[in-house]
């Protein structure tokens, strides 16, 4: 029986591949199901500091709910306003406390596209395209993107894509800010690796604590977001002493003086 999803961990990152090339990775019941499994044991797995999310083939990082198994089964369009982290891959995928790097190897329409919205960072291939088909298949999105789009891209360009359904390309998503880099298809694993190698230097409980506070800070009005940073930043920052500062700021300079000062 195939894998639905396949799993692979070196180096403190795992790799995680949505498997159903054949039917462009859609979200069936099952491989959401499996998601779940998966993005919770890697939440747990102390050996794991790091994830890069992608689809099996080069067509499609995911299609969205597999419309094959909506039309087929009675109630099966409950999933789109699943609350449940089994049912609904975008809590399955927050629900990992750490770095989640998206490597978007080909389309991710409609529930594809909020699926790459619940990563941290995105970062597509040349051939990667972004759709948010819903108004054109008729159902409402209910697992964020009508929220989110807006204000990682802009009002008025979510709309634009919400309302037309039409497709964005890769070089486009980069410029808009949707993602954070382009490569070419063969060198796209690699970065999204490389990307989460560097995440996986920094102290993961103190990761897990800032993803955890810009993510909150992210759902909430400004000035919240700003009362909320100065609550934990307070505590946290009274238990550093001075001594500790000073022992990680000669590796911070030297790191630095190994990078140039491209983006």
């Amino acid at each position: 029986m195939t894998q639905l999803i396949l799993t692979e961990i070196a180096d403190g990152i795992a790799t995680v591949t949505l498997n159903r090339p054949e039917a462009m990775n859609a979200l069936s019941k099952a491989l959401r199901h499996r998601l779940y499994e998966v993005m919770k044991e890697l939440d747990t797995d102390n050996a794991v500091r790091a994830v890069v999310l992608t689809g099996a083939g080069t067509r499609a990082f995911t299609a969205g709910l597999d419309l094959k198994e909506l039309g087929s089964e009675e109630g099966a369009l409950g999933a789109a306003n699943a609350e449940g982290a089994d049912e609904n891959p975008v809590k399955a995928i927050e629900q990992c406390r750490k770095p989640v790097i998206g490597a978007i190897n080909g389309v991710a329409i409609t529930g594809g596209f909020e699926v790459a919205l619940a990563c941290d960072v995105l970062v597509a291939s040349s051939n990667a395209r972004f759709a948010d088909t819903h108004a054109r298949v008729g159902i409402v999105p209910g697992w964020g993107l009508s929220q989110k789009l807006s204000r990682m891209i802009g009002i008025s360009r979510a709309k634009e894509l919400s309302f037309t359904g039409n497709f964005l390309d890769a070089e486009t998503a980069e410029r808009w800010g949707l993602v954070n880099r382009v490569v070419a298809p063969e060198e796209l694993l690699p970065e999204a690796r490389r990307l989460a190698a560097d995440m996986a230097s920094v102290d993961s409980a103190f990761l897990a604590t800032y993803k955890a506070l810009i993510d909150e800070g992210y759902a909430a009005s400004f000035g919240e977001g700003l009362a909320l940073e100065h609550t934990r930043s307070s505590a946290a920052n009274a238990a550093v002493s001075p001594e500790e500062v000073e022992a990680r700021r000669a590796a911070v300079q030297a790191r630095g003086r190994t990078q140039g000062t491209g983006g």
